[in-house]
């Protein structure tokens, strides 16, 4: 099958993109002029430099293509330079359903967040939101993803707890660490993808996927403890009613790493119902203790 891949220089995307080599595919990426130095360990690949908002001539771009994968997305904005949640989770996902249509490509694969709903508090999951209903109301034969925390090598979240743990003596945790996520592999989600272009029954299915365990921030902060060979850190809470105010304050600026947004989707919790995935794709749920074992191997 001949694959056309969104966002395919990212953490996901990346793990992505190779598992569909393994898998015996074609792939096809979108790519940033310049950014397909990032793809450079996957030389099968075909970068395509082209434009997200410009439907009509990315319909030319996926001519050929069995499947499109649409996995762009962010987790901070910067309104000064166009990179909304609005613009890069909601337009973008508008403009790739309609090249597909334009293209005559039926099976479609996107990429959502657990916790997106219409009711949401935060801009990330409202437009998450929105994505998924451009989705639903197209022609398309869809599949949606809604993944909890991914993690592996490469990845952001578990690579900033890692670090403060090898360079802080005791680690602060916003409020009382006892919000909850679901961490999962990165390659489950990959395999995920590469398995759901060839299931029929995953077709206009919106899927849940978590890890074994809904972990408290404490309780993960001591398995990535445990998995780089130390003792569970001392923990020092810091009070919402002086981190909100601060985060709002500071968000704005790029160094800075933490959002309001992010804070509200932090405390919220990030834990699902993951049956209906792990029925229909044959996962075995991982334990993170398990998962994490590359970061003993990195050491």
């Amino acid at each position: 099958m001949k694959v056309f891949v969104t966002g395919a220089t990212g953490f996901v995307g990346q793990a992505l993109c190779a598992e569909l080599l393994r898998s015996g595919h074609q792939v096809d990426c979108l790519v940033r002029p310049g950014s397909e130095k990032h793809l450079a360990g996957l030389p099968t690949l075909t970068p395509k430099v082209g434009d997200l908002f410009a439907p009509a001539a990315l319909a030319q771009q996926m001519q050929g293509c069995d499947a499109v994968i649409h996995l762009v997305g962010i987790i901070r904005e910067f309104p000064a330079r166009q990179i909304t949640f609005a613009r890069l989770h909601h337009e973008a996902t508008r403009s790739v359903v309609s090249a597909c249509q334009q293209a005559g490509i039926k099976r479609y694969l996107h990429m959502s967040a657990n916790g997106s709903r219409k009711d949401a508090v935060s801009a990330y999951h409202q437009t998450k939101y929105l994505a998924e209903e451009e989705v639903r109301a197209s022609s398309l034969d869809w599949t949606i993803f809604r993944p909890s925390l991914i993690y592996g090598p490469g990845d952001q979240f578990i690579t900033m707890l890692v670090k403060m743990l090898t360079r802080l003596p005791v680690i602060p945790v916003i409020g009382d660490g006892r919000y909850h996520m679901q961490p999962l592999p990165v390659e489950q989600v990959a395999l995920s993808f590469a398995r759901a272009l060839t299931l029929p029954q995953a077709i206009g299915k919106t899927y849940h996927c978590g890890g074994a365990e809904c972990l408290s921030y404490n309780e993960l902060l001591d398995q990535v403890a445990a998995a780089l060979g130390k003792k569970p850190p001392g923990k020092i809470p810091q009070p919402l009613v002086l981190m909100r105010p601060l985060v709002s304050l500071f968000q704005h600026l790029p160094f800075f790493p933490l959002t309001s947004n992010q804070l509200q989707m932090l405390l919220e919790g990030n834990c699902c119902d993951t049956r209906e995935w792990r029925a229909d794709f044959g996962f075995e749920a991982v334990p993170l203790a398990q998962g994490l074992t590359y970061l003993g191997r990195q050491g």
